[in-house]
């Protein structure tokens, strides 16, 4: 759990950089597109498009652009027909990395990744060599501010179906995939505001990177987030704190 944390901190204060606004409204344009393809256009009927249209919203994405994403995806109106592709591979030191890909051409998104990876010391791996280290989890987050009593928080939470919850700088729930909305729910009716709340691929252990090994890692993982067709990059590497500030303040 600590590698996600880390890396959800590092990507929220990527998120927050002015320069990094285009790029996220791409990666949430496509999501809608695709949820509603999959699912249909009501977001009380498709759970997807709903958490999809929830992070429109944390993005400030204005209403005109989400509806014409999701118009595309439900055929109202022409759109790129993207693929859902998950790459599995190799960073350095060991560490695995699971990555969600939404794409218009495979053999681009391939042959970028395999670059990145290739670059700093890494490589694609064979299907399925690497989705087994992954677990796939709902992660709710709630400000601490938030919550004036924890235990009925807590109580609230497991009630609804949570699996762990953790305090750190805010609240962090752990859920199974299907009851992620569900908790949610359950949360809002109770008068919680939920930060913020995603699908992911939580690590079943984690790698323990320093020094070079470290620097390597965060900036195969940040490059490789930062390609348009890139949803998210999953990876199970742990570092600790005083050294991930050192690495992310020379990096950026």
């Amino acid at each position: 759990m600590s590698g996600h944390n880390k890396w959800a901190n590092i990507k929220h204060r990527k998120a927050a950089q002015d320069s990094k606004r285009s790029a996220e409204f791409t990666k949430v344009i496509r999501e809608l597109t695709v949820a509603a393809r999959s699912g249909g256009g009501d977001p009380n009927m498709n759970a997807r498009l709903r958490t999809a249209m929830d992070k429109a919203r944390q993005v400030n994405m204005p209403k005109d652009t989400v509806e014409r994403a999701i118009k595309r995806g439900t055929g109202e109106l022409e759109g790129v027909n993207y693929e859902e592709i998950m790459y599995e591979g190799y960073a350095p030191a060991g560490v695995a990395m699971y990555i969600s890909t939404l794409t218009d051409n495979k053999n681009r998104t391939t042959a970028d990744i395999r670059h990145i990876l290739s670059k700093y010391g890494g490589n694609l791996a064979e299907s399925g060599s690497v989705a087994w280290q992954f677990e796939r989890k709902g992660i709710i987050t709630v400000k601490k501010e938030a919550v004036s009593d924890g235990d009925e928080f807590m109580m609230v939470s497991i009630d609804a179906g949570a699996d762990d919850i953790r305090e750190d700088e805010g609240y962090e729930i752990v859920t199974s995939a299907e009851n992620l909305v569900k908790v949610v729910d359950a949360l809002k009716s109770t008068g919680y505001e939920v930060e913020s709340y995603e699908h992911t691929f939580i690590p079943k252990t984690t790698v323990h990177v320093n020094g070079r090994d470290a620097e390597k890692v965060l900036q195969v993982v940040g490059l490789i987030e930062d390609l348009d067709d890139v949803q998210e990059v999953y990876a199970n590497f742990d570092i600790d704190d005083k050294e991930l500030e050192e690495i992310m303040s020379k990096i950026g």
